[in-house]
């Protein structure tokens, strides 16, 4: 039997070698999971928020300890949706959060009640300065009208 190879031995082992770097590298920019769903900075989508009402007294934190409530919108493809965000805060770190919607269209239903569903998951027991939401649970342009609510509540508590 004649054995015959279209590349030498030391081209087909370099070659091997380039694809295993290859796969390493591009495996160290996938994010994980748990990266893509933590606070992140920057917001980038187009809300507003409106409205809080507060119940804090003096804490030794930045803003007063109590709990908050604001509501943020913010913009889907086909209508603006609004999130209500009530916080409790102790020493500037929320201790609970609960969050509700009206939605207006069926898909954005299912994109709030997925993003109420695990909001507490990435916010409580977090540092209110450090809480810039980008996606949880599948759920981005929800983040959006969070945020929003978080800016007011912030605002009202430093009163």
């Amino acid at each position: 039997m004649i054995r015959t190879a279209l590349a030498s031995r030391p081209v087909r082992a370099g070659a091997a070698l380039t694809a295993v770097a290859g796969i390493a590298l591009l495996s160290g920019c996938a994010a994980s999971a748990s990266e893509a769903e933590e606070p992140t900075t920057g917001d980038t989508g187009s809300s507003t928020g409106s409205g809080s009402t507060g119940t804090g007294s003096a804490g030794s934190g930045s803003y007063a300890d109590g709990t908050y409530t604001a509501e943020g919108s913010y913009a889907t493809p086909e209508s603006v949706e609004t999130i209500s965000v009530t916080v409790t805060l102790e020493n500037d770190v929320i201790t609970a959060v609960v969050a509700t919607g009206d939605p207006q269209k069926r898909e954005s239903e299912q994109y709030q009640s997925q993003f109420i569903g695990g909001i507490a998951d990435v916010v409580v027991g977090e540092d209110i300065d450090d809480i810039q939401v980008s996606r949880v649970a599948g759920s981005s342009l929800t983040s959006g009208g969070f945020n929003k609510a978080i800016e007011t509540i912030k605002s009202e508590a430093a009163s």
